[in-house]
Formats: structure tokens, C-alpha cells, sequence
């Protein structure tokens, strides 16, 4: 069952349950979904694939972590706890992410292939990666590689 499919059920899953935080990121999942759809739709894409779906949701799991930081400076803890408990939800849905250990592997691969600038290896490793590490992570790593 791909993410998309599996959200539409606990929709109704968590409707039944009557789990409002829930319910609420998994609309707000939804309506992110849909408004992509319509953005492919326009472009003469008809249906999202996985690759999509996973790049939608790791951009809204972003957008939580870097609200809840903010809120946690602003000092409203309650604001920091509702993002983060939407941030466990959505985490929930998205595949593992790669260990560091991993991307290291993957970034030496890519250096050793014989990509010699920043720019080329990070095109190279996240096309590898492929969204399960954040590009922040890979950054690090390649850079450390290659000085």
C-alpha cells in the first residue's frame, strides 16, 4: 500500500477514533498531496508517484521541526509541543531515514568516482539518497570528504 493510499485510510481510521491531532495532520497531509497533484496536473503529470509523495511530506516534517524551533526560542511550549507531536505523525508515514554511517558510505562512493567540487558530489549523492537523508547531513559529510 504506497502513503497516499495508507492516509486515506487512517483518515478514516482516525475519524472513527475520534484522535483530533491526528486527524488533523493527516488532512493537512492530505491537502499538501493535493495541492501537488494539481501542480503535476498542470504540468501533464496525472498521478504522484512515491518519489512525490515522500518529497511532500519530508517538506511539511521540515516546516514542523523549524516551527517548533522557533517557538521553543520564543519560549511557547505548548506551540513547540503540538509541532512536534505533528512532526512523531508524520515521521510515522515517511520510510527510515539513512544513517550517518550510510551516507558517509555513499558520499565516499560518489567521491571516489571521481567527483572533485562540492556541486557535482552533492548532485551525485542525492540522487543516491534519494530523500532518506536530510541534505543538510549529506552536506556536511561530503564536505568533510572532500577537504
Amino acid at each position: 500500500m504506497s502513503i497516499y493510499d495508507k492516509l486515506k485510510v487512517d483518515l478514516k481510521e482516525t475519524m472513527k477514533a475520534a484522535d483530533s491531532e491526528k486527524l488533523s495532520t493527516v488532512r493537512m497531509l492530505l491537502s499538501a498531496l493535493h495541492n501537488r497533484e494539481i501542480e503535476e496536473h498542470a504540468r501533464g503529470t496525472d498521478v504522484l508517484d512515491e518519489k512525490m509523495v515522500i518529497d511532500v511530506m519530508r517538506k511539511e516534517a521540515k516546516k514542523r521541526k523549524e516551527a517548533a524551533e522557533i517557538y521553543a526560542k520564543a519560549g511557547r511550549e505548548d506551540l513547540e509541543k503540538k509541532e512536534l507531536k505533528e512532526l512523531k505523525i508524520i515521521q510515522g508515514y515517511l520510510p527510515a531515514e539513512l544513517s550517518d554511517t550510510e551516507v558517509e558510505k555513499i558520499a565516499g562512493d560518489v567521491v571516489a568516482a571521481g567527483a572533485k567540487d562540492i556541486g557535482t558530489a552533492m548532485k551525485e549523492a542525492m540522487k543516491i539518497v534519494a530523500g532518506r537523508a536530510d541534505a543538510g547531513r549529506v552536506s556536511a559529510i561530503v564536505r568533510k570528504l572532500l577537504s
